[in-house]
């Protein structure tokens, strides 16, 4: 059987380790030919890479700090280079100051990484991929933001910021590239990524409030965030765009 995303090309970014590890098979099992981003895991995505040909499908691995805007450049002409096209955008490599324990932790260091990743790498990942996409005739662009827009983040405010700025860039982005490209964003709860379940305040009781204020008295894992990605990707979403989608198994509920 075919996949949803059957014989597209998607770039995912931050997909070394983590979510968007999981995320990159994820798509590629659904179809799809999966450029592999990272910044410093290069071990694990070559073995991202590794596993998505294991799927029969095609995987190549491109490095860069997407806060800059040459490496941007680079690693997108790269893979348009290598597959022709790109039909997925998946911005899901972002920064929430995971050291940070509390908003009294006042670090200017602190806020301008970021700020630099959520808000400026995810813009100038939408600006290049978006504009190729554009001329290409289509595409869709997924972006990971987080339910902390509506909840806030008293640990770490700048990480809420940055995440209301992704959703003023989608909003921007959905309208500057309408009708030929799409442009969500997905906001996920807590992930119990590594990273996550290293956290002092995650460790020290967080969790288990979190559990209990959950309506569906689970924490999401990697895996349960790929069929949303693959909804906003696929042709199954195809009259949705400027659009921010919880899924947080009820802890958020935004509504009129």
């Amino acid at each position: 059987m075919k996949g949803r995303l059957q014989d597209r090309v998607v770039i995912v970014t931050g997909a070394g380790r983590g979510l968007g590890a999981t995320l990159a098979k994820g798509l590629a099992r659904e179809g799809a030919h999966v450029a592999v981003h990272y910044q410093l895991s290069a071990l694990g995505a070559e073995q991202v890479a590794h596993e998505i040909t294991q799927f029969g499908r095609r995987a190549i691995v491109v490095q860069g700090d997407i806060s800059r805007h040459d490496d941007v450049k680079r690693l997108t002409a790269t893979v348009f280079d290598e597959f022709g096209r790109v039909d997925v955008l998946v911005n899901n490599v972002g920064d929430m100051a995971p050291e940070q324990m509390s908003w009294r932790d006042f670090s200017e260091e602190l806020i301008d990484r970021v700020l630099a990743v959520d808000i400026k790498g995810t813009m100038m990942m939408l600006h290049e991929v978006g504009t190729r996409m554009l001329d290409q005739g289509g595409g869709t662009i997924v972006n990971i933001g987080s339910r902390v827009v509506a909840a806030g983040s008293p640990r770490a405010p700048q990480y809420a910021a940055a995440k209301y700025g992704v959703i003023g860039l989608t909003k921007s982005y959905a309208l500057a590239l309408a009708p030929t490209v799409r442009v969500n964003t997905l906001g996920p709860g807590f992930i119990e990524t590594d990273t996550l379940k290293a956290r002092a305040d995650w460790r020290g009781g967080r969790r288990e409030k979190m559990l209990a204020a959950t309506p569906l008295a689970r924490i999401a894992q990697p895996d349960d965030i790929v069929g949303p990605v693959v909804f906003l990707a696929s042709d199954d979403s195809r009259h949705i765009t400027g659009a921010f989608l919880v899924c947080d198994g009820g802890l958020t509920m935004i509504g009129a």
